[in-house]
């Protein structure tokens, strides 16, 4: 048993998502069952009432903790395992919590899609998480576990069959039915705020290699569309790989390159084949092209911020989450030419019914995760988990992972 009162603490439980993961927690490990846990945030009141909405018992724990409460926010880490926690935008609000769990030697998952932050982040806080053994895990939702985990799944496969790694790896998303969320939505429009104020950023958040502790490879360019002969396809931007090519690399680095050190990565959206394909592969890259332009217009961002946008705390009703889906392809090929393919399949919305239970899933794998095997230090869901989190999401959380022909 361990002398910490909880297993798991659900930051950020009022909002949406973070309701959406204390729903999940409850349906599946109950309220006082193996899985001792409790919920959390800044307003008691509210607490109160996601603890009635879920149907949650009384005797489920609430803890008080604004974002800026450094004495609240270290008190609460000293008295669990592992925090979730689903605040967003995090390089608003982020740095006070994971600043209180690297101190403490607390575990930590996070949503975050947001490289500056991290970057900058994992600069003034992995010496601290190393020495008091807290393990920092970003990215612990759609951006990046099933492109991160559906890599690492790939070349584990590879290893298996091949005896050696792909050195070439396409991500190709086939399908997605789902919406952003209102926090990713403030989070990209935080870090253009960003970029703003900072040019310099701009530069650094097109680079594959911004959170690899080296780099290396010369990597595909995933800003203009592409022809997939061997798939049949054509293929576009996909607007989270500034995030997810990121994760994949450090992944690599954390794992002392267990891809090769000549690996590389793609990662975009399948439009179909032949004319048809390329026309709206040539129609996705002009949208996203337009979209990055507006959004880096700071009147078009305050109006879309407050007419147009979800907000966080917003999201889809139950029957769009549960209808919801996605699809990720990967492709690899070796040195010497063999090729190898795998899907990574999601049973519910991308944002929010299957990021709730991913991120859900993670903490718990970090609980059960030695700290022989994943030291203190800050890390990405494959390293740290790996083979452990597929297996638990798979089996938990309505995730696949499988070859293809």
């Amino acid at each position: 048993m361990s002398a910490q009162e909880f297993d798991i603490v659900v930051y950020g439980a009022t909002g949406f998502t973070g309701k959406l993961v204390a729903e999940h927690l409850l349906k599946t490990y109950g309220a006082e069952g193996d899985v001792r846990w409790a919920i959390a945030g800044r307003d008691e009141a509210k607490l109160k009432a996601v603890r009635t909405e879920i149907g949650a018992p009384f005797a489920l724990p609430i803890i008080v903790a604004g974002a800026k409460d450094s004495g609240a926010l270290d008190a609460m880490a000293h008295r669990t395992r592992v925090v979730i926690t689903t605040v967003g935008p995090y390089q608003l609000y982020g740095e006070g919590l994971l600043a209180a769990c690297a101190k403490a030697g607390t575990d930590y998952v996070d949503l975050c899609g947001e490289p500056n932050w991290m970057a900058a982040m994992i600069a003034k806080y992995e010496k601290t998480a190393k020495e008091s053994g807290a393990r920092i895990v970003f990215s612990c939702g759609f951006d990046s576990i099933p492109f991160d985990g559906g890599v690492w799944f790939l070349q584990q496969e590879a290893k298996a069959r091949f005896g050696q790694p792909l050195r070439d790896v396409r991500g190709r998303v086939r399908k997605m039915k789902g919406t952003f969320s209102g926090g990713t939505m403030a989070s990209m429009l935080a870090t253009f705020e960003a970029v703003r104020r900072d040019p310099a950023l701009a530069t650094k958040m097109t680079d594959p290699f911004l959170l690899s502790p080296e780099r290396l490879a010369q990597q595909p360019n995933g800003e203009d569309i592409t022809e997939d002969a061997d798939i049949d396809s054509w293929s576009a931007p996909f607007v989270m790989a500034a995030i997810n090519t990121k994760n994949v690399h450090r992944t690599n680095a954390l794992a002392h390159h267990p891809y090769g050190r000549d690996f590389t990565y793609s990662e975009m959206m399948l439009t179909g084949g032949g004319a048809k394909g390329k026309q709206r592969a040539k129609s996705a890259l002009g949208a996203s092209n337009m979209q990055r332009t507006l959004l880096g217009f700071a009147p078009t961002r305050a109006l879309l911020t407050q007419f147009v946008l979800p907000k966080p705390g917003q999201g889809p009703n139950k029957e769009q989450r549960e209808t919801g889906m996605f699809d990720v392809l990967y492709v690899g090929k070796a040195a010497d030419g063999r090729t190898l393919k795998a899907g990574v399949y999601g049973d519910k919305d991308p944002g929010y019914g299957s990021t709730s239970k991913m991120i859900s899933e993670a903490a718990l794998t970090l609980k059960d995760t030695s700290r022989q095997t994943t030291p203190g230090g800050i890390w990405t869901p494959a390293a740290a988990m790996g083979d452990a989190l597929i297996a638990r999401l798979q089996e938990k959380a309505g995730l696949t992972f499988k070859l293809e022909n």
